[in-house]
C-alpha cells in the first residue's frame, strides 16, 4: 500500500454530476471518467465506498414542492439512486474493479441488501461498495445518507465531488467575486448556511468528528490528490 493518510474513504457524487452536458439521465462518458478516477484511488490500496444522488432522474424534494406526498416522492428518489448505482457498478466493472451495489431497499434480483458488516467485508476484500437507496427512510437526503454510511463503514474521510473547486461564500458560477474557503469548521457551515451538505448531514459529521473534503471532480486526479493528503478544495473539520 502507498503511504497515504487514509485507509478507507467514502465518495459522495450528486446525480446531476452524471448528466454530463445533457439535461437529464446518465452520461456514459461521465461514468467512465468517474470509474477511472476511482480506479486511481483503488490502486493506492485505499478502500472506497460510494453514495450517489438522484437529481439527474428524480429529486424527492422537488416532487414534494409540486404537491406530491413527501414520503412517496422521497421513495421515488431513493429508487432512482439504485439506477445510478447500477450504472456506476457497470462502469467500474468494465474497468476491472469488482463492485457491489448494496441497497437500503431489499431488491435481491438486482443488488444486495445493505448490511453493515457485509459491506465492511467487501471493502476489506478490495471491492468498491456503492450504497444505494439512501438510508431507506424518507425525509433524509443522500448527503445525510453519505455521512451515516461513512460512519457505519468507519471511513476515515468523506469526499464530496462537485462541479466547483471547493466551498464559496456564494455561488461562484453566478458571482465572479465569490470568495473560496480553504478550511471551515462544521459550525461555520451551519452558521453561514453554506451549501456544502444539508444541515442534518453536517450536524451528524460534527457530532462524530468526520472530516469532509469538497472538491471539483472535473479536475483529473483531484480525488487521488485529496486522499493522498494534498490540499485540494475545501476541508470541513
Amino acid at each position: 500500500m502507498a503511504d497515504v493518510p487514509y485507509k478507507r474513504v467514502l465518495l459522495k457524487l450528486s446525480g446531476e454530476a452524471l448528466m454530463g452536458g445533457t439535461d437529464f439521465g446518465i452520461s456514459t462518458d461521465v461514468l467512465n471518467y468517474v470509474a477511472n478516477e476511482v480506479k486511481q484511488v483503488i490502486e493506492l490500496g485505499i478502500e472506497v465506498g460510494l453514495v450517489i444522488g438522484a437529481g439527474n432522474i428524480f429529486r424527492g424534494v422537488a416532487g414534494a414542492s409540486k404537491g406530491m406526498d413527501r414520503s412517496t416522492a422521497d421513495n421515488m428518489g431513493m429508487l432512482a439512486t439504485v439506477i445510478n448505482s447500477l450504472a456506476m457498478q457497470d462502469a467500474l466493472e468494465r474497468n476491472n474493479i469488482v463492485t457491489r451495489v448494496m441497497s437500503a431497499f431489499p431488491m435481491p434480483s438486482v443488488c444486495e441488501p445493505y448490511i453493515r458488516r457485509r459491506a465492511m467485508r467487501h471493502l476489506e476484500k478490495g471491492r468498491v461498495v456503492v450504497c444505494a437507496a439512501g438510508i431507506g427512510t424518507p425525509y433524509f437526503t443522500t448527503d445525510t445518507a453519505a455521512v451515516i454510511r461513512a460512519l457505519e463503514i468507519e471511513a476515515d474521510l468523506i469526499c464530496k465531488a462537485t462541479q466547483v473547486d471547493g466551498v464559496y461564500d456564494k455561488d461562484p458560477l453566478l458571482h465572479p467575486d465569490a470568495v473560496k474557503f480553504d478550511t471551515l469548521t462544521y459550525s461555520d457551515v451551519l452558521k453561514k448556511s453554506l451549501r456544502v451538505m444539508d444541515a442534518a448531514a453536517i450536524s451528524i459529521a460534527r457530532d462524530n468528528n468526520k472530516p469532509i473534503i469538497v472538491l471539483n471532480m472535473k479536475i483529473p486526479a483531484n480525488i487521488k490528490k485529496a486522499v493522498c493528503g494534498e490540499h485540494v478544495g475545501t476541508i470541513v473539520q
